[in-house]
């Protein structure tokens, strides 16, 4: 996992429209990069609807909020719109930013072993620097944990 301190790397991908993201594109704002495992799976769906519900708290800070995991613009789209999601989650197939983050890792789950995307949040600064980073992120308290270490 990427550490504090360290430049974010950049990343460019597409948006459910066809948009390219990248993370250049919001220098001098920060930004909340959450990974998450799989859209519309239970802890990944109150994740994001978390993040939805206090959207205008990141918003009135000024921070903008990106998702991103492995699923492709279709499954992107459905959940946006399922959600009414306000912020964008990228897709990333391949998967480039997730393997860069270093958030695709070895997980357990019920005894069995496979690689995966460890749920992880970065705060990166308006320079591009890993503000801080939430290590295997609680789906129901993340965008809550975040908002108080902002008002800090």
């Amino acid at each position: 996992m990427l550490e504090t301190g360290v430049k974010a790397p950049d990343l460019a991908l597409k948006d459910g429209n066809g948009m390219e993201v990248k993370l250049s594109d919001f220098a001098g704002k920060k930004v909340v990069l959450y990974f998450y495992p799989k859209d519309n799976t239970p802890g990944c769906t109150r994740q994001a609807c978390a993040f939805r519900d206090n959207y205008d708290g990141f918003a009135k800070r000024g921070v903008a909020v990106i998702g991103i995991s492995k699923d492709d613009e279709a499954s992107h789209n459905k959940f946006v719109q399922k959600h009414n999601l306000p912020f964008v989650l990228p897709e990333d197939p391949q998967p480039e930013a997730i393997k860069a983050y270093e958030v695709w890792q070895e997980k357990t789950n019920f005894g069995k072993t496979s690689m995966g995307i460890v749920r992880t949040t970065y705060i990166i600064d308006e320079n591009g620097l890993i503000e801080k980073v939430f290590k295997r992120a609680k789906p129901d308290t993340n965008a809550d944990e975040i908002l108080k270490y902002l008002d800090k």
